[in-house]
C-alpha cells in the first residue's frame, strides 16, 4: 500500500505538492494564489496571512479583506490553503454563506453554517450517475465498492480529511455532495451550496477508505462487513457518521489557524 502523500486520497490538490516542495511558505502559497487571481466573492484577493488575535470572526473578516489565516508549518493550515487553490469557487462560496449568515445569529451559530463547516473540513465530492447515489444514501457499502467502484471518483475537498489521511485508517469519512462528472466538480459544489444544501442532513456519510485500493483489506467482502466503520441504514435514515471527519461538533472551527471567537 503506497503511503503519504502519493495516496489517491491526495488526487484533489496532487496539482500544488510538487509546486510547494518540503517548505511550503506563505510568500509561495501567496504567490500561486497570485498566478490564478484567487478571490473572495466580495471580490478581495485572497492572501494567506499568519493568525491576528484581534479579528473576532475569521469568516466576517476573511471576505471583507480576503485574509485567510494561516499558521506557517502547520498542516491542517496548508491542506486549507491547497483546497483554495484546487477549489476557489467552493471555498469562496463557503465564505461568503459564512459572512452573510453570522449577523443573523446573534451568536449561535446554525444548522446553515454546521453544514458549511462540516463540507468545509470533511467534504468531498462524488462523480458518478445517480445510481452510484442512491448507494450511498442507502449505505450498501458492499454493491458500491465491489461492482461499482469504477463508476464513480471521490474528489476530497475538505482539508481536515487531507490532514487525517496522512495517518489513513478506515474510520475516516466524508460527507459528501454529488455531481456530473462531465462538469467542472468546483463549480458544481459551489452551486450546490447555495440553493440545495442547508443542514448537515444534506450530506450523506461516505467511508471513503472503503474504495479498494486506498486501505489494506478493501475490495474484499468481509472488509465492509465491519460495522464500526460501514454502518447500516436504519430506520430508514442514513446514520450519523463513521470516523473521524463523519461530522464537526457545535463550535468547532469552519476556520484554520485562528479560532473564531463567536458563540456559534
Amino acid at each position: 500500500m503506497e503511503a503519504g502523500l502519493n495516496h489517491p486520497i491526495f488526487d484533489s490538490v496532487r496539482e500544488w505538492l510538487p509546486r510547494i516542495g518540503n517548505s511550503p511558505s506563505l510568500d509561495l502559497l501567496n504567490y500561486f494564489s497570485e498566478k490564478k487571481d484567487l478571490r473572495s466573492e466580495s471580490g478581495k484577493a485572497i492572501r494567506f496571512v499568519p493568525p491576528a488575535p484581534s479579528d473576532p470572526y475569521y469568516e466576517v473578516h476573511l471576505y471583507e479583506t480576503g485574509r485567510v489565516q494561516t499558521r506557517p508549518d502547520n498542516q491542517h493550515d496548508l491542506f486549507n490553503a491547497l483546497a483554495w487553490l484546487s477549489f476557489p469557487q467552493t471555498k469562496a462560496r463557503i465564505n461568503a454563506m459564512h459572512a452573510a449568515e453570522i449577523p443573523r445569529e446573534y451568536g449561535k451559530r446554525g444548522r446553515l453554517r454546521d453544514m458549511l463547516t462540516i463540507f468545509d473540513e470533511g467534504g468531498a465530492i462524488v462523480a458518478g450517475d445517480a445510481s452510484i447515489e442512491l448507494l450511498i444514501r442507502n449505505a450498501d457499502w458492499t454493491d458500491l465498492f465491489l461492482r461499482r467502484h469504477q463508476d464513480f471518483r471521490i474528489t476530497v475537498v475538505g482539508h481536515a480529511v487531507l490532514e487525517q489521511a496522512l495517518a489513513p485508517h478506515p474510520g475516516i469519512t466524508c460527507k459528501v455532495i454529488f455531481a456530473d462528472p462531465a462538469r467542472d466538480l468546483d463549480t458544481q459544489a459551489a452551486q450546490w451550496l447555495a440553493t440545495v444544501g442547508k443542514t448537515p442532513r444534506d450530506l450523506p456519510p461516505l467511508p471513503v477508505f472503503g474504495y479498494p485500493g486506498w486501505y489494506e483489506g478493501g475490495g474484499r467482502a468481509a472488509f465492509y462487513s465491519d460495522q464500526r466503520y460501514f454502518r447500516q441504514l436504519r430506520r430508514g435514515k442514513i446514520t450519523s457518521g463513521v470516523g473521524q471527519a463523519a461530522a464537526v461538533p457545535r463550535g468547532a472551527e469552519e476556520s484554520p489557524g485562528s479560532i473564531e471567537r463567536d458563540a456559534g
